[in-house]
């Protein structure tokens, strides 16, 4: 069954993102960029099942297939792939650009980009925390192909027997540094993670409501189309779930969050994730 074309889906990276000071063949980076810090970022473990448990997208497993980046590679080149922090949505970086990457290939396990840092204050703000590893990486991307099993039956890696989606090809729009990622690595089994969409719809409600209204039809189409669980139009069907305060980046998934909130937008979210009437 084709896949619904306009939704941009956000998941989290394989790995926090790491800086180096040369290219990772060894190479001078283009453009003299060798004498600064390059950002590298693997984006999604190909074959790897991962739970999305969202209340827009609703309850599945999926994995990304070898050879799914290969076609939107080609066509964008590496420049094509905008790398932000927060997908841009930082209340201070906004959608200024990190870098420009300079290397975007499919390897054996995870696509992969390195990204020459630019020579901004934003980028000296952030170089401290991703030679930390504080950071995480996310993708936003939108699914071409995809392969769907609505009734897979219980495995090792789906207990519940929940359909399963298997994605042949992206199209990729953009890469980076993120605060909190939700993290679908499967190394240590099967792991829940609130979806990043759940997280870029949220912001849509304070700011883009009409975008917010005309992606919630899309969704709403999404599920039926593929039988998912639909949620109640009252909120989220997990009101139980709370924003993550502290824990420490990598250790356990975590969706996407937002800070310096105003007590009225505040209230809203609390609204939309059932928390408060």
């Amino acid at each position: 069954m084709a896949a619904i074309r306009g939704l941009k889906l956000i998941r989290g990276a394989v790995a926090a993102p790491t800086l180096t000071k040369a290219r990772a063949d060894g190479e001078p980076a283009a453009d003299g960029a060798a004498a600064g810090d390059v950002m590298t970022v693997e984006f999604s473990r190909f074959d790897a099942w991962y739970e999305i448990d969202s209340w827009w997208e609703g309850r599945f497993l999926e994995r990304t297939a070898k050879g799914s980046f290969k076609r939107t590679i080609k066509s964008l080149g590496p420049a094509g792939v905008k790398v932000f922090f927060n997908h841009g949505r930082d209340m201070q970086i906004g959608s200024k650009v990190l870098g420009v990457a300079e290397l975007l290939e499919e390897r054996e396990t995870s696509p992969y980009m390195e990204v020459p840092l630019l020579d901004t204050s934003y980028n000296r703000d952030l170089i401290p925390g991703l030679r930390a590893g504080a950071y995480g990486s996310s993708f936003m991307f939108e699914v071409v192909r995809e392969d769907w099993n609505h009734d897979p039956g219980v495995a090792d890696h789906n207990p519940e027997g929940l359909p399963e989606r298997t994605i042949k090809e992206v199209r990729l729009f953009e890469a980076g540094p993120v605060t909190w990622p939700a993290n679908p690595d499967a190394t240590a089994g099967l792991r829940s993670v609130r979806s990043g969409v759940d997280w870029l719809m949220e912001s849509f409600g304070d700011q883009e409501q009409e975008h917010r209204e005309e992606l919630k039809r899309s969704f709403a189409a999404f599920r039926a189309m593929h039988g998912l669980s639909t949620p109640s139009e009252d909120g989220p069907a997990a009101p139980a779930r709370t924003t993550p305060q502290t824990p420490a980046p990598g250790l356990t998934p975590a969706r996407h969050v937002e800070g310096g909130l105003s007590p009225a937008a505040r209230a809203r979210r609390l609204t939309l994730l059932g928390v408060r009437k």
